[in-house]
Formats: C-alpha cells, structure tokens, sequence
C-alpha cells in the first residue's frame, strides 16, 4: 500500500564504498528550533554542497518531486480522490520554493489528508470483506496501477478496493479449493468443505492478514516516519542511489555491517508495492532449501504456529523483514511469485547466517586431460577497520594461488550477480592479472580526475583468463571486467551489457554535520560523490561493459540496469588514461568467434532466450480474471507452458568439479558444514552451461601460442563530454 522510505534499505551491495564517511559540512548553523525543518535544512545542505552533479531547485524539480511523492505514498491510487489531488496540484509547482524556505507546508497538507483516508481505507475494507465474494462473475482486474486514475467518489473507492481484495483473496480460495481436493483423492471418505465455506475461510484469511498490515504497520507510522518518506522523494530526485536512512534505517545499515544476518539468508529489496529478492546468501537456509531464487516476489508470510498468512504486498521493507525473520530453527513459509508469474507455497527453516559465506571461493574442474580454475565472487568485500586481513583481493589472490599448486591452465572469474562493493579492493584485484598500470579513473565535482593504478609489477596469473557477468553485475564488477577487457587481458561472457552504475557513493551520517547537536538522531545520507571511468575514458554509467560474448540469460529482456531506473545521471567520458594492453598475448579474436559460433547451435542456450523472452510476456501481463474458473484455467495453461523449460534446470555437463587440495585439508576438522557447501556448490556447477561455455573458452585459449608481447596503447585521441 505504502511504498516510502523504500530507499531506506537498497541492497547496499551497490555501493563503492560501503562507510559512514567523516564530513566537513560545519561551516553553517541549523538553528531551526522545529526538528523536521532542520532536517530539511541539514539535507539541502548537504545536497547542495556534496552531491556530484547537484540539481536546481526550480519548477521542473517541483514537478517531478510532486508527482513522485504522491505516488510514493499511494501507488495503488487507493487512498486518495481526483479531489485531493486537485487540492494539492497548487503545490505543484512551488514546492522548491518552499524546500528554499524551510517551509513543509506541502508535506503537512498531503500527511493530513493522507490520515484521514487511511481511517476511511479502515472503513472500507472491513465492509467489503464482510460480505461474500462471487466467483462465477466475468469481471477483471488491471495491476497496471501506473496508469490508473484517481477515483471521483465513495463508490468508485469502495469498487476499486472490492477489485484489488477479491483479487488477494482469490488465491487464497485456490489454495484452500485445491487441498480439499488432494484430500478428497487420498481419503475418498473426506466430506469437504462446500464453496461457500471455502470462500469464507479465504476472505476471513485476507481480513486477518489486512487487519494485521494496518495494526501492526499502518497505525505504528508516525509523523516522523512519514517525513522521512517526504525527505527521501527529495534526495531520490538528484539520482537513484542517493537516499535518506532515517534513524530506524541506519540502526539496520549497522547491523548490516556486523556481519550477520538472521533468517532465511537472503536479500529483498522493496520495488514498487513488491518485496523481492534480490541476492541468496550461500550457505544460508534459503540457498540450502533451492527453493527460493533471485527475482522470486514475496507475496504471504506465514509462521508455523499460525494458522493464515500475512499479506506483505505493499508492507514497508523494514516491516516485512520482522515477519520473514526470526529465531533459529522456527520455520517460516513463503508465498512466493516467480518471475514467469507461478505462485507457490515454500517453507524455510530459520538460522544465523555469518555474512562470511559470500567471500570467494575456488573450484577444480576436469575437463578431458585438462585442469582449470573457477573462482566464485558474490562481492567486493571489505572490512575497512581491517582490510589487511579482510578484503575480496586478498582472498582471491589466495585462491588463484592453491589453484595453481594444483596445476590449473586457465581460470574462470565469476562476477555475475556481483553489485559491487569496494573501490580499494578491485584496484588490488586487478593487479593481480597486469603487471602494473592504471585500472580505473576517477572524477568528483569541481576536481580533477584521479588515476587509481596498481603499483605492484608482480602478477598472480598471466594464463588464461575468463570473466562471466550478467545484467546484474554491477559497479565494482563492472571496474574489474572494463579493465580486464581494456587491458584485453580476459575475454567477457555474459549479457549484453552489465548493469551500468559509474557512481560512487559515501553514507554521510548527518550528526556529524551539526555542531554540538542536542536535538536526537537525524540519521544519515547516501550520497553519490563521484563517478568512475574505464582507462580508455567511457564511463560504464548507463553503458554498463559490454561482453565480447553474448549469451542469453534470465534477464535478457527485462529492464533491471541502472537506465531504467528514475533519475539516472547521464553517461559522459574523460580524457583517456596511459596504459599498456597485452597485444597478441593470446588469439582472443579466434576464441570469440568460436564460443559465438557454439552458442547459436547449444540447444540450451536457446531454451533460455526462448523462456527469456517468455517470462518478459507474462510480465507484461496486467488483467487478470476474478472469474473463478477462467483464473484457475490460466494457472494451469500457465504452468503447463512453464513445463517445457523444465529442461533448463534438468541440464548436465560432463565437467566434474572439486574443491582446491588446501580446502579438502579444512573438511578433516571442520564443524560449519563447509564439505556440505561445497558439494552443493559443485553440483550447481556441473548444471551451469555458463560455466561449460567459459571454460570451453579457455581451451581454445590454451591452444593458442603465448606470445608475451608488451605494446604502448597511449591513445591520443580524447572522449568527447
């Protein structure tokens, strides 16, 4: 229902640096005496002062931040009326005005009557849900709330709110109607339950799980919760990762930082009304139980000792989590949407799961007489108070290492799915592979730019080398493949692009910013300061890096990069950096025409543009029928086609996959399950025709005579800005 403060908990994984950083915004008093006023203060400020590429406060601003907040508060357009939003269109255009003069007047006006609707909304849904839905009448309903309009009066209101229930409660009457018949077929005995009991129980499931959201969500939102959402519709507007963490929100950064998490071991960002998941932590219960995946939406939580689930669509983030979270050993069951629209019950059981388990980690694989490494990167990890000992560089120059003491003679660097994380660590990590030179160059506002480079001549590998990526691989991932790829020191597989986010931010924690501040918690800022550029000058913002082999994958076709996100900075470009490629090292350009060659045959691949493309169609997909037979119809036309590309998850290779000899040595006195992990992780492996492909690469890598020829590669052109 709600969708502000959604910023509040992005998957911080996309950010470069992932630190509080010290500021020295204090050469201005905030004397405001009202708290929210010196917040808005405080945050111009800060905007004005530290944001790489700082927007006017001006009309066109005005707008957009006008319509952005209504919608962030009412995506659903099932709050307010044409009539409200004719009352606050006098704000449209002179909201900058007031930001300028510290006055939320505009904010006070929307919060008001926001309020007053929510009781309404309360009203409203308890009546509905008080009478009996009929499924035997063809009617639709339109998910396409975007283009929705307001309604005009209490009926239409009342009408839209009966739609958007009966379509929630639909899927409970489903689940409910085909458990009486599974029990009807294993007990021919069962007397069940008659339809209009069956529709009963499932309305009285959605009124619990409503009546639950506004008690436990709704009516807990105070006033500063709601500014908080005003304020971060305003920071959201200078770009996508700049976005305010409200003292509750910042409290859950640290415990982010510490290292653990407890649940289920995953991820879940807020997209629009939708909680998804967006990374499985390995090692954890939900990566254990293979039955969530990245992209899944979360729809229901239901505890073990409860009887009806949840509804978590439209929740706050920071909500949701307290539902899907809790003590090891509780189980936890999750009405999940995929990405190609099926609906499913899983049950989960709850642990700790040590933050640890995304570092790197190293396969052997046979393939015929030849041995090759894989080395598998979630992240850019860092431990800034100690990044001598705890840093993603360090650990993957380690693995590179015991993978050639057992005789490897090419390696497969896996960043896909990999939003990034820390700059100093992928600089360190390029080094590994060049001799030495520059990796990445960057530039913040009103500076010159600066050459980040790798000093250390020596080098971890000089042999084969493939990077994997895909439309997800973000930031520092994107630094490493550009540089490899510029160095012309590996050859890219993946997607057509990566993500595309040249930024770079810091978390400025606002306390810092006023002077003996007595006045409580104003919490912190994400703020994007600089932004990167590859050694040849092109930024990787919007562009994403763009593989020299393209294969197709599960987000082919839908927009998940950072140009389909609002308010993205534009791509530009630098002066080009000096560097040294690696000419003639390796017949890079016969080993790309091979891979693209095998891909158009691999039968494989091409089930997997074809359910690309498929799931793009579904998701496409906005009405949907509350007739109760037409709906139970499309589910099951729906599953059937979702059948034939069964096929991808049943492939194998004939690769077989090991742990390092240094890492069998640990299995002897291990007590965390790592063999477990790794046998896990190894048979995913051998189904990964990504992989197959990679390492087919490096074969006809191998095949080719080294010639270690150094060429100058000082380009003297410039990119144009």
């Amino acid at each position: 229902m709600m969708n502000i403060m959604k910023k509040n908990f992005k998957v911080l994984s996309l950010l470069l640096v992932l630190a509080f950083a010290s500021c020295s915004f204090t050469s201005k008093r905030f004397d405001n005496p009202d708290k929210d006023k010196r917040l808005l203060e405080i945050i111009t400020f800060v905007l004005q002062q530290g944001h790489y590429n700082p927007i006017d406060f001006d009309d066109e601003f005005s707008a957009n931040m006008f319509r952005d907040y209504l919608n962030s508060i009412d995506p659903v357009k099932r709050y307010f009326y044409a009539s409200d939003y004719k009352d606050f269109e006098k704000f449209r255009y002179n909201i900058d005005d007031q930001i300028r003069a510290t006055d939320i007047t505009f904010f006070n006006v929307v919060n008001e009557r926001m309020l007053k609707r929510i009781d309404e909304a309360k009203a409203i849904y308890k009546e509905v849900l008080s009478k009996p839905f009929d499924y035997n009448i063809q009617e639709t309903f339109d998910t396409d709330y975007e283009n929705k309009p307001y309604v005009k009066n209490k009926t239409e209101m009342r009408e839209r709110w009966r739609k958007q229930l009966k379509f929630s409660t639909l899927s409970n009457y489903d689940d409910i109607k085909t458990e009486e018949n599974l029990k009807k077929e294993n007990d021919p005995s069962y007397v069940m339950k008659t339809d209009a009991e069956i529709e009963e129980e499932a309305r009285l499931a959605t009124l619990k799980s409503i009546d639950i959201y506004f008690n436990d969500n709704v009516d807990d939102f105070n006033r500063d919760d709601w500014f908080a959402g005003y304020i971060n519709t305003m920071v959201e507007e200078f770009d996508p990762h700049t976005y305010y963490l409200a003292p509750r929100g910042k409290e859950d950064f640290d415990q982010r930082m510490s290292g653990k998490l407890e649940g289920i071991g995953a991820r879940l960002q807020k997209r629009n009304d939708y909680i998804k998941v967006v990374e499985l932590i390995s090692g954890g219960p939900a990566w254990r139980s293979k039955k969530l995946e990245v992209e899944d939406v979360i729809l229901k939580v239901k505890q073990e000792d409860e009887k009806y689930p949840v509804n978590i669509v439209g929740m706050r983030i920071s909500d949701a989590i307290k539902y899907i979270k809790g003590p090891k050993g509780t189980k936890v069951t999750l009405t999940i949407k995929r990405v190609d629209g099926t609906i499913e019950d899983i049950t989960i059981t709850r642990d700790v799961v040590e933050l640890g388990e995304t570092y790197a980690k190293a396969s052997v694989v046979k393939k015929e007489n030849n041995r090759y490494g894989v080395i598998d990167l979630p992240a850019f990890y860092v431990d800034f108070k100690d990044y001598k000992n705890i840093n993603a560089a360090k650990d993957v120059r380690e693995e590179i290492l015991r993978l050639k003491e057992d005789g490897i003679e090419g390696l497969v660097l896996d960043l896909r799915n990999n939003g990034g994380g820390s700059l100093p660590a992928v600089v360190d990590m390029a080094g590994l592979f060049i001799e030495e030179g520059p990796v990445v160059q960057v530039r913040s506002t009103g500076s010159n730019k600066e050459v980040l480079k790798d000093r250390d001549k020596s080098i971890v590998w000089d042999g084969p080398l493939v990077i994997l990526v895909n439309e997800i691989s973000a930031s520092a991932s994107e630094i490493m493949s550009a540089a490899m790829q510029d160095y012309k020191r590996a050859i890219i597989i993946g997607s057509k692009q990566t993500y595309g986010k040249g930024t770079v931010q810091n978390v400025i924690d606002l306390n810092n910013v006023v002077r003996n501040n007595t006045s409580g918690d104003y919490g912190a800022l994400a703020l994007t300061t600089q932004k990167y550029y590859r050694i040849t000058g092109g930024s990787v913002q919007l562009e994403g890096v763009k593989s020299d082999v393209t294969v197709p994958g599960r987000f082919s076709y839908i927009d998940v990069g950072e140009k389909d996100k609002p308010n993205p900075l534009p791509y530009d470009g630098i002066d080009p950096a000096s560097y040294a490629s690696w000419e003639n090292y390796m017949d890079f350009e016969t080993a790309i025409k091979r891979s693209k060659k095998r891909i158009t045959k691999n039968e494989q691949f091409k089930l997997i543009d074809e359910n690309a493309k498929w799931v793009k169609s579904k998701i496409d997909e906005t009405v949907f029928s509350l007739h109760y037979e037409t709906y139970k119809k499309d589910l099951e036309e729906n599953d059937n086609e979702a059948k034939r590309f069964d096929a991808i998850n049943d492939y194998k290779t004939n690769l077989t996959f090991d742990s390092t000899s240094y890492e069998k040595s640990l299995f002897v006195t291990d007590t965390t399950d790592l063999e477990e992990k790794r046998q896990r992780w190894h048979e995913t492996l051998s189904q990964d025709v990504y992989i197959e492909e990679a390492l087919n690469v490096l074969e006809d890598l191998k095949m080719t005579q080294p010639v270690k020829k150094m060429a100058s590669n000082v380009p003297s052109s410039t990119v144009k800005k």
